[in-house]
């Protein structure tokens, strides 16, 4: 399976690019800087620089063409302002889901985030608030496309090791969760009909990935 991945060095990507590499499966990571493709080819993941806050559809859809699945898990980042929000979290995953439909590559896959359904609460950080109106957004956008698409929504990500067991469901309540766990999670999603346009949220749990994938 071929698998290209928006956000390739991104601590989530790297994660799945490395699972995709040990199950014999070809993971593409789209950058913005030449200077990360090193580490991509140490993970046996093919890098292309790629900045998707400017590329045109047609060179994001030649990216995709021949692919067995997208996975939008690129992000504007911590310490970055509203506008980049809107620009990365929003533009550019809107943009990753057309160049797919026009590349046809139906399983998409995009990390959002718990809680942009709800209104952002009174006091409530004017960067963050763009961030979750921008997910929510992106999720909109994906809904509307004919596509394969699942929506994931991870509680708070840590880079705490993989426990292995997760609470994965339409919808959960508010927890944390390693992204090596989220990593293994896209992984078991890839090929999971049962997923296809749900968007489901995920934190740590006590049931096993593979149990859990089937419990869907």
């Amino acid at each position: 399976m071929r698998v290209v991945i928006a956000g390739g060095h991104g601590k989530i990507a790297r994660h799945f690019e490395r699972l995709l590499a040990s199950s014999g499966d070809q993971a593409v990571g789209i950058i913005r800087n030449v200077e990360q493709a090193p580490a991509l080819r140490d993970l046996s993941a093919e890098p292309v620089v790629l900045d998707l806050e400017s590329a045109a559809v047609d060179e994001v859809t030649e990216v995709l063409t021949g692919a067995d699945a997208a996975v939008f898990a690129a992000g504007a980042g911590a310490g970055s302002g509203a506008a980049r929000k809107e620009t990365v979290d929003h533009g550019a995953a809107r943009l990753f889901a057309e160049a797919a439909e026009r590349a046809g590559v139906r399983r998409h896959i995009q990390i959002g985030s718990m809680g942009v359904d709800r209104p952002a609460r009174p006091g409530t950080d004017e960067v963050f608030a763009a961030y979750l109106r921008a997910k929510k957004a992106a999720e909109d956008d994906l809904r509307s496309r004919d596509l394969d698409w699942t929506i994931l929504r991870p509680g708070r990500l840590t880079d705490e090791p993989a426990t292995g067991e997760v609470h994965l469901a339409d919808t959960v309540d508010y927890g944390e969760i390693p992204r090596e766990d989220v990593a293994a999670v896209l992984v078991a999603l890839l090929e999971e009909t049962r997923s296809f346009r749900r968007t489901l949220e995920l934190v740590t749990g006590g049931t096993p990935v593979d149990e859990a994938i089937a419990r869907l």
